[in-house]
């Protein structure tokens, strides 16, 4: 029974980035990991490559024989994907039931609306994979209110239109107000909590004012769901990998082991919290936007005495 991660995001995300840092921490953690690219116009892939798609097509071959643009090349990319599903299912076969993590392509529309993944995401589910979607999102965009409504529809089109269990990472959280201030406390942004609150912030923008009644239902339309959250990742630091690869494990049923009869780890596992709390987005806030520097200062100093001790030992 394999299981594996369906990493999606918008371009520019860190998906590629999230895929080597998540295979080298779950490799040291003692599992086996393969990477499978999916994204056609993927040409530096920084982490050993199980299955690349660019055997099967290239974008830049779809553009210059079909004439497409990037946009509709990687939709017909896709497609052919999906028709030619059996090559995609051969090449699994020889990863037997390694860990997967699955590097898709960046267009939005793919997740959207599209079906050609979905439908592929599907067939996998029917060989038995356990699957989870993790949606990478840049969290630079919590600092603008107009681009973070527009994240969140777009996680929230994303959530119903791939139905697996859904993941939704702030990524490249260490680097968010290198971009700007944000206007609330982390935790509004991840438990995505009273957007009344945001409306006032979108009334103060030359622009986002004039569609004032527009801006009004989208919040009341994302809070009608009630689907939305968000998780934090600063994939180099592995204190956050650990905590999201804890909730990933639980929403794929990894944590639930071969679920098998008489199997304690079930219960063990469904028992355990292993879920994000206030405490932890609170503590995320201070590492990296309250007092990064500080901590910074106090993790350089345990480097050094750490590197101190060896160099200690070896003597």
């Amino acid at each position: 029974m394999p299981f594996g991660q369906v990493v999606i995001g918008p371009p520019g995300s860190g998906k590629t980035t999230y895929c080597n840092g998540m295979h080298q921490f779950l490799n040291a953690t003692g599992r086996k990991v393969s990477v499978v690219n999916l994204d056609p116009a993927n040409d530096f892939l920084p982490y050993p490559c199980a299955i690349n798609i660019s055997d099967l097509i290239t974008l830049q071959d779809v553009m210059e024989e079909l004439k497409l643009g990037p946009n509709g090349g990687m939709m017909y990319c896709m497609e052919f994907l999906e028709k030619n599903f059996d090559w995609f299912e051969e090449k699994l076969k020889s990863l037997g039931d390694n860990y997967i993590l699955f590097d898709f392509p960046g267009q939005v529309e793919l997740f959207t609306h599209h079906n050609s993944v979905k439908n592929i995401i599907e067939r996998l589910q029917k060989l038995n994979y356990r699957l989870v979607t993790i949606h990478l999102v840049d969290a630079h965009y919590c600092t603008d209110p107009t681009k973070y409504i527009s994240i969140l529809l777009i996680s929230l089109k994303t959530m119903l239109q791939i139905e697996l269990p859904h993941i939704n990472v702030l990524s490249k959280v260490d680097l968010m107000e290198s971009y700007g201030k944000l206007a609330f406390n982390l935790d509004f942004y991840t438990e995505v909590q009273d957007l009344s609150y945001l409306l006032q912030h979108l009334d103060e923008d030359p622009f986002a004012s004039k569609f004032k009644e527009l801006n009004k239902a989208l919040c009341g339309l994302i809070e009608d769901f009630s689907l939305l959250g968000f998780n934090t990742l600063c994939i180099e630091d592995k204190n956050s990998v650990l905590k999201l690869v804890q909730v990933i494990d639980k929403a794929n049923g990894y944590v639930f082991g071969g679920l098998t009869e008489g199997n304690e780890s079930i219960m063990l596992a469904a028992m355990g919290a292993n879920t994000t709390t206030l405490s932890d987005i609170l503590e995320v806030q201070e590492r990296w936007l309250n007092s990064r520097e500080d901590y910074d200062e106090w993790e350089l100093k345990q480097q050094q005495m750490e590197q101190a001790q060896k160099n200690v030992k070896a003597k």
